[in-house]
């Protein structure tokens, strides 16, 4: 049985973690298969999206192995290794591509920074957050106590980070955690039809925006203005008339039909 089963049709990649009977924990060699994958997807010119999710309802994934690090001292030290080698965190976090995180269930302290570094989070009715962090006594190592001050506000994450609550799908919807709740059964169409919506973008140009986005992000306002400035400059340069009345005709067609 795989770690982690990959499905590809009509360029939309389907990366699920497979560990169901252990809640898709996050074993030593189900982080470095995962990081392998996310790789290769990112390479294959027939991927244009990915959705990453977990088998089963019951758990995206519920984090680090934590039998596995109990049995070893050394384990702890590989699990927050910043390579995307050994990191499947830096290597979401690296693809060129959007990844939609289909949250199926449970995401647990690692679980939680691996849904964070998902582009977009759509979440099952089952799914819940936790940052177990704090109650285990191991600081995080794979971005969550910077990543979720930026997405739900410094007062929320700190909640989170210094309790160790469950928060619902609903109120991750509601506090910006998630793009939207939809039922169990819904979860993987939804987010394949978001993906394929995605995928329909010309790769390189989506490819340049996801950057873009990305590496303004992590610079102040001024900077980031700068950025964008810069390489729109260059991009917009190259664009001719010509194409741009062409897709300017697609997008009004493609709005009419979503109307």
């Amino acid at each position: 049985m795989a770690l982690v089963e990959v499905e590809v049709a009509e360029g939309v990649a389907v990366v699920t973690l497979n560990r169901p009977e252990a809640m898709n924990a996050l074993s030593r060699a189900l982080r470095a298969e995962l990081a392998r994958v996310m790789r290769e997807m990112d390479a294959r010119a027939d991927v244009r999206a990915v959705v990453l999710t977990g088998a089963g309802e019951r758990a995206f994934t519920a984090g680090l192995d934590l039998k596995e690090l109990g049995a070893g001292a050394a384990a702890l030290g590989d699990a927050t290794d910043s390579t995307p080698d050994a990191n499947p965190v830096k290597a979401v976090e690296q693809c060129g591509k959007p990844v939609i995180g289909a949250i199926n269930g449970v995401a647990i302290t690692g679980g939680f920074e691996l849904a964070l570094a998902c582009d977009v989070l759509i979440a099952s009715t089952n799914a819940r957050f936790a940052d177990t962090h704090a109650r285990v006594g191991i600081m995080p190592g794979w971005g969550l106590s910077q990543k979720l001050s930026r997405t739900i506000g410094v007062s929320r994450a700190k909640e989170l980070h210094f309790t160790g609550n469950f928060l619902d799908a609903r109120t991750a919807e509601a506090w910006g955690l998630v793009n939207r709740v939809v039922e169990p059964g819904e979860l993987l169409p939804a987010a394949k039809k978001l993906a394929a919506d995605m995928a329909s973008i010309d790769p390189s140009f989506l490819a340049d925006y996801k950057a873009l986005v990305d590496d303004g992000f992590a610079l102040p306002m001024g900077e980031a203005m700068r950025l964008e400035t810069e390489r729109s400059a260059a991009r917009n340069a190259a664009v001719s008339a010509e194409s741009v009345e062409k897709r300017r005709t697609e997008v009004l067609a493609r709005g009419r039909a979503q109307a």
